[in-house]
């Protein structure tokens, strides 16, 4: 297990806009927790929904699924039967707004504490050098963007699917891929089993992405039948982010000199620093 816990390059800065993004998350959570299912469901993103224009608005039956289990009736337990099983309705409730605003109201969204805290604590350690470079206004725009395509990615992967998606991931994951384009030496501590120790961003982030991609190939056919991991989102965030950077990334290299001469340091013509 990896854990990064922060990064060692801090900004000059005050990242308000992070500060605000972790700040909206976390409120909306609280909402989703007050509210029971009603705000989840309702802004929600739901492929069929965005393409077919239709709302959902309750519980859709899914196809009955046939499982081999051991024979009860057996008392070696060597033999084994298929019985049909009918798996939960996926739960849906009608939703206030167009469909295609579900794209973003979604990534504001989480399942889970542990999904919210895993989110934010990555926005936190790479958001404040990535808000740096682009400033307040681009950066809102690229994190919504980056939400976006990921959204527009797990759609595209199966557009018939009914399980409702939600999260950041898929912004935050852009944000990630910014990062690790433009400041890829930088120092992540990392809690790596029990231990605490530091590894450079193109390590941590870019094996993540890498790790997603590989996933989010793995899930193919298998998008839409059950609730899970929206690997492919990740993927489109991610893949986002980086043609941000590459956008950027001659502002990058200025903010990064900028930093170092004003540190004292001295900046050889290839963007080196020593």
């Amino acid at each position: 297990m990896v854990l990064p816990l922060g990064d060692l390059h801090p900004t000059r800065i005050t990242p308000i806009v992070t500060y605000l993004l972790i700040t909206i998350n976390v409120v909306v959570y609280l909402l989703q927790v007050e509210s029971g299912d009603r705000i989840t469901l309702a802004f929600a993103c739901t492929p069929w929904e965005v393409t077919h224009n239709e709302d959902l608005d309750a519980p859709v039956a899914r196809p009955p699924s046939i499982v081999r289990i051991q024979d009860p009736r057996d008392p070696t337990g060597r033999r084994v039967v298929e019985v049909e099983r009918q798996p939960r309705p996926i739960p849906h409730a009608p939703t206030p707004i167009p469909f295609w605003m579900t794209l973003f109201t979604a990534m504001f969204l989480h399942g889970s504490p542990m999904h919210l805290i895993g989110n934010m604590l990555y926005l936190w350690i790479v958001g404040d050098n990535v808000e740096e470079v682009l400033g307040s206004l681009r950066y809102v725009i690229v994190y919504l963007a980056c939400g976006l395509m990921g959204a527009l990615a797990q759609i595209i992967a199966n557009p018939d699917s009914m399980i409702p998606t939600l999260g950041a991931s898929g912004a935050i994951a852009g944000i990630m891929g910014a990062y690790v384009i433009w400041f890829p030496h930088n120092q992540i501590r990392v809690l790596v089993f029990r231990f605490i120790t530091v590894l450079p961003a193109v390590v941590v982030i870019g094996g993540w992405i890498i790790l997603q991609i590989w996933l989010g190939a793995g899930s193919f056919g298998k998008i839409g039948e059950s609730g899970g991991v929206a690997y492919l989102a990740h993927v489109g965030g991610a893949l986002t982010g980086v043609c941000v950077a590459l956008l950027f990334y001659d502002r990058a290299q200025y903010v990064k000199q900028r930093e170092a001469q004003e540190q004292g340091w001295y900046s050889y013509p290839d963007g080196d620093y020593a």
